[in-house]
């Protein structure tokens, strides 16, 4: 069988710490969207470690990590990744496959994603710049290449002609900048590509469930940024939520089993979109610097705000969310009062449903207050431990979602995420 674990927000809840925490009860830990935007912080031995694309399973010995379908992937990066993991140790050659029906992204995904976020100046989304709705693009278009065709004779004059096609658009954007050096990155790092382990991924997933063996999913962004169900246009290019599984790793909906769904005890949010508790007060600027929250792929500062009810009621009921996992717990640790939305208010009426446009009109968060536990958990291994406080304002969650937060996190390390009792 089959479990999930995935955001619930905007991205950046601390999945990558989650799936390393889970994985060595797995055989298999496989992505099954997104690029290399995401960034899955770990800490390894005291290190800190980012992955982009490498599955988080990859520093457990004898686990097997995928790179699905689902993915789009740039060599480039994966290149970088694979000398970084091997620096701590692994033997990525051993553990790491990619699904040949992986979309790659090509030099000019990369322009051409530049050419049109620079195009729509102020109303630009916020794209990491990483190709990956150009790639994502080609692949809808039915133009793209994919990893399996690196071992196609011709695949040089396949890049050829997709080349020829975007220089096209990008001399239509009026894009004059030199992508030389990153066609010479590319190529290198294909060559290096081809010298990993690439499989027919859906076989691959399927054989191992049908011998017994357990597979994690592993989600990147969050369902609030899902193509269809998020908070568009300012979403990615690709399913976050946990249908996404199914089609980014080629399984059946009857093997997923259970689906975990990560969210941070308040809320954060890289790039332009609407935000309905944003704090653009000393109070988020608090949250920010104790949270450390900088984007882990780019470096942005992270907009923050108090935690989202209606949105994660919302992500529970795309994903099916049988279990939360309560991250960076501990950034709440000095507040005095907390906060969360219940509700939002537009044109003098009350809704807890997700509207067609967060930013159709002004929108005002309704909150319900609470007293914070103004004292270090960061120490705590028991549920008994936490505070009373801070139990009550877990539990007031877990009634709005009817979801039981069954992990909280309260610190970084591999050892710092407490188990609750259902």
């Amino acid at each position: 069988m089959v479990d999930v674990i995935l955001g619930l927000q905007w991205g950046d809840e601390g999945k990558g710490k989650i799936v390393d925490f889970f994985a060595k009860d797995y055989a298999v830990v496989a992505r099954f969207q997104g690029g290399p935007n995401a960034g899955h912080t770990l800490y390894v031995n005291g290190q800190k470690i980012v992955l982009h694309q490498i599955p988080s399973g990859i520093f457990h010995a004898g686990i097997q990590n995928l790179i699905g379908n689902g993915v789009v992937l740039d060599a480039v990066t994966l290149k970088k990744e694979c000398a970084a993991v091997a620096a701590l140790g692994v033997d990525v050659q051993k553990n790491l496959y990619i699904a040949q029906r992986a979309h790659l992204i090509l030099p000019t995904h990369r322009a051409l994603d530049k050419a049109a976020e620079l195009a729509k100046g102020e109303q630009k989304i916020g794209s990491t710049l990483k190709g990956i709705g150009p790639t994502y693009m080609d692949k809808t278009g039915r133009n793209g290449l994919r990893v399996g065709n690196l071992f196609d004779k011709d695949f040089t004059a396949q890049y050829q002609k997709l080349r020829a096609k975007h220089q096209q658009l990008l001399d239509n954007h009026g894009f004059t900048e030199d992508i030389s050096a990153w066609e010479n990155d590319f190529f290198e790092a294909i060559e290096f590509l081809r010298g990993l382990k690439v499989v027919n991924g859906e076989y691959f997933i399927n054989e191992a469930i049908a011998s017994g063996q357990k597979v994690l999913a592993e989600g990147a962004q969050g369902s609030m940024l899902d193509i269809d169900f998020g908070t568009f246009p300012f979403v990615t290019s690709s399913n976050t939520i946990s249908a996404g599984v199914c089609s980014g790793l080629g399984i059946a909906p009857q093997k997923i089993r259970e689906v975990y769904g990560v969210t941070k005890a308040y809320c954060t949010r890289v790039g332009g979109g609407p935000f309905p508790t944003e704090l653009n007060d000393e109070t988020g600027e608090t949250l920010r610097r104790i949270g450390s929250e900088f984007g882990a792929t780019t470096g942005r500062p992270r907009r923050c705000g108090w935690i989202d009810l209606v949105a994660l009621n919302y992500a529970c009921m795309l994903n099916g969310v049988t279990a939360l996992v309560m991250t960076k717990a501990d950034v709440l640790d000095t507040f005095a009062t907390l906060q969360a939305c219940t509700a939002y208010e537009y044109d003098g009426r009350q809704m807890n449903q997700m509207p067609f446009q967060l930013d159709a009109g002004p929108l005002k968060p309704i909150y319900q207050s609470f007293p914070g536990w103004e004292q270090p958990i960061t120490e705590f291994r028991q549920a008994a431990e936490l505070p009373p406080v801070m139990q009550s304002y877990i539990q007031f969650i877990e009634s709005c979602l009817g979801v039981p937060v069954r992990f909280v996190s309260n610190g970084p390390g591999r050892d710092q995420l407490i188990e609750r009792p259902v």
